[in-house]
């Protein structure tokens, strides 16, 4: 049905939202053929201590000595760690390796609160389980173990981890009711959807498969309402406890993931699009960065396909200033789109089967065009706080039918307030085929548009999910095969991002991982670069309660390192706690290493009469 035929989304550009949301397509295409591993990434073992750079009162830049970034010296990795505190560490990584006891970690805490009594229970928590990896209830008890971090040199990413406690069933109902739109229950406009961008019986519950990410589920726009608050008390916190803080968001806490499914489907149609046209004049294959289309051509394609008069389209690329080199890359495509499709069209596809401009659905009433708008509302509030006080604030990322409207709107957010400091940042999935292509098109992007370029590259936290999906309901898995691919594709975004950096000093990156061998080839190639830690472009991040043996030597020896510091009452976070026993039991079963150098420590300190040690700050 042609676009003329049929009514577009109803989102009046008299509704004065908070930043211009304009249609950007993102790149989708999987990543082109993995190339060698780069400058010792893979296959190339780093040696056991890293020399790091810093700058010395002259600016004259010298090597440090070697042992300074010794990954295996137990007294510097612990010097912020009273006794108690390693040997409880001990027992939690210890416990969380067995099987037995992850599996019915639920059963017990329910018998443990039973028994126990309530506030017996919640002490016990708050000294083993709870006390590890959860930093305290509120915003003021948090403090405490904030300044004491930073007093060793290692900040704070504040993430209010509260979960409600629902049954799979509940979840999977609200999920189900909060991403299905009016028009497609009634069975209207509903022949244009992909079932990726649908949400799915059996994976409404998107807490299942998940490593280390807490997950929010719609109730209704008061809910939203309270979460943004929540937000904004992190931030106040953040900004109140340290300087040069981070405050973590999940977009899907603030509104009705309905809109978040859409968006992505038209985002990845539109990019879609593109890749089509330059398979047509034989550009497949190439990095999205790379591809460039012929104007002319292109132009002749657009108006074959009926979206518009060959001399409407003509004017289009002279209005813009576009193709005046007589080639258009992805991001003049993007910017071309940008300024074809308003807000008031936002939901438009093209329909590669009729040749036409379509609508995603046919019909949104009145509240889900107001849904929408508070969700951006929402994140303009939280970013404005962010920028009044100084936090940066960190955009987690989700699972991949909602990502690409995240990152789109996060971009969005990048362009209106990174213009003189990084304040928002974007996260990157390198489990994901496509992360080069949308690493290097942002930066790109922000680097023709002059604003500040901000990042956390991240493995990933939905492997188990994404696979299972995708192969339930019949799509392209978008993981990389192997775990290998993965590293590769980690170390090739992190040293595209370090480049930049060298470069223009515009882009900043936090490499949020606990893999030693990314933090030493990070180390080097900072040091081939020549980007000192004193500048405060790469950040390094770990969760609160593992590798400590890496966090403090890295802020202890001058590198912005900061952990991920959960927090919530004490019953309200048992249903994450529980979750992250159960997924990461993996990682505590590999944890022998972190394990070993506490049980060091702890004999140190003990043949050397510092069995009561407490730290000093």
């Amino acid at each position: 049905m042609a676009c003329s035929k049929m009514s577009p989304v109803r989102l009046a550009a008299s509704l004065r939202l908070p930043f211009t949301l304009q249609l950007r397509t993102r790149s989708t295409a999987a990543a082109a053929k993995e190339q060698a591993a780069e400058d010792g990434a893979q296959g190339q073992p780093c040696p056991p201590q890293v020399d790091h750079i810093e700058r010395s009162d002259n600016l004259l830049h010298k090597p440090c000595p070697a042992v300074t970034m010794n990954f295996e010296n137990t007294q510097e990795a612990y010097k912020s760690k009273a006794t108690w505190e390693l040997l409880r560490s001990v027992m939690v990584f210890w416990l969380c390796s067995i099987d037995s006891i992850v599996e019915r970690n639920q059963q017990l805490l329910q018998l443990s609160r039973k028994i126990l009594g309530q506030n017996l229970f919640e002490t016990i928590m708050k000294m083993t389980f709870y006390g590890q990896f959860v930093a305290g209830e509120d915003q003021e008890a948090i403090k405490p173990l904030i300044r004491r971090n930073r007093a060793f040199g290692v900040g704070s990413v504040l993430d209010y981890s509260v979960e409600e406690d629902l049954t799979q069933e509940e979840a999977e109902k609200k999920e189900i009711e909060s991403s299905t739109a009016e028009a497609e229950k009634e069975n209207i406009g509903t022949v244009q959807r992909e079932k990726k961008y649908q949400v799915q019986p059996g994976f409404g519950d998107r807490r299942g498969g998940v490593i280390s990410a807490r997950t929010y589920f719609y109730a209704d726009e008061a809910k939203c309402d309270h979460h943004m608050e929540t937000f904004l008390k992190s931030i106040e916190a953040s900004g109140g406890s340290s300087e040069d803080g981070f405050s973590a968001i999940k977009l899907t806490a603030l509104g009705r993931p309905q809109f978040l499914l859409q968006f992505s489907e038209v985002l990845v149609k539109w990019c879609s699009f593109f890749h089509q046209l330059a398979a047509d004049q034989g550009k497949a294959g190439l990095n999205a960065v790379e591809i460039e289309l012929e104007v002319e051509k292109l132009q002749e394609s657009l108006a074959k396909l009926g979206i518009a008069t060959k001399d409407e389209i003509h004017n289009w690329f002279t209005g813009e200033n576009l193709g005046l080199s007589g080639t258009m890359d992805l991001l003049d495509w993007n910017s071309l789109i940008d300024n074809r499709t308003k807000l008031s069209k936002l939901l438009l596809v093209p329909n590669l089967q009729s040749g036409q401009i379509e609508p995603l659905l046919t019909r949104f009433t009145e509240e889900e065009d107001r849904q929408m708008k508070r969700m951006l509302q929402r994140m303009d509030v939280l970013a404005k706080k962010a920028l009044e006080t100084g936090v940066r604030l960190m955009v987690d990322a989700e699972q991949t039918y909602f990502q690409p409207a995240i990152s789109r709107l996060t971009l969005e957010m990048q362009r209106k307030f990174n213009k003189d400091n990084p304040i928002i940042f974007n996260t990157y999935q390198c489990y994901l085929k496509e992360a080069y292509d949308n690493v290097t098109a942002d930066v790109e992007l922000s680097r023709r548009e002059g604003w500040l370029f901000g990042a956390k590259l991240v493995r990933g936290a939905y492997m188990q999910q994404e696979r299972s999906r995708a192969a339930e309901v019949g799509y392209e898995d978008p993981i990389n095969p192997t775990y290998e691919k993965t590293n590769e594709m980690y170390h090739r975004c992190l040293d595209y991002v370090l480049e930049e950096i060298r470069h223009n000093r515009k882009a900043n990156v936090m490499v949020a991982s606990h893999n030693e061998n990314t933090v030493k080839f990070t180390l080097k190639r900072m040091n081939e670069l020549g980007i000192y830690p004193e500048e405060r472009k790469v950040y390094f991040g770990q969760l609160l309660g593992m590798c400590d043996q890496i966090s403090f030597p890295l802020g202890q020896a001058g590198y912005p390192v900061y952990k991920y510091v959960p927090y919530g009452p004490v019953n309200e976070v048992l249903p994450y706690l529980s979750r992250r026993a159960q997924e990461n039991r993996g990682i505590m079963k590999g944890s022998t290493k972190e394990r070993e150098l506490l049980w060091t420590e702890f004999k140190r300190r003990l043949l050397t009469g510092n069995l009561f040690y407490t730290p000093r700050f």
